[in-house]
């Protein structure tokens, strides 16, 4: 799967992924590989993502939204927290 997190001031990350789960409005969400369409709001908190080589990484996201479809992720957000 190909993710791309965006904020209005930057790329934060673009790379081919594993494993995201996201903090969505009704609580955390996890997607993996042929995941359903999906278009979710999110809210401030952890991102944490599995990348195809196995590295975990994760961010402190405001909130913002996410889109699901044919494997691609595209998280806009409204910045990275300290």
């Amino acid at each position: 799967m190909h993710l791309l997190i965006l904020s209005p001031d930057q790329e934060i990350f673009s790379g081919e992924v594993k494993a995201v789960t996201a903090p969505g409005i009704d609580g955390r969400f996890e997607v993996l590989h042929n995941h359903a369409a999906l278009v979710s709001a999110l809210t401030a908190g952890p991102v944490d993502v599995v990348t195809d080589k196995g590295e975990k990484m994760q961010w402190q996201i405001g909130g913002g939204f996410a889109e699901v479809l044919n494997n691609e992720i595209a998280l806009l957000v409204s910045g990275i927290q300290a």
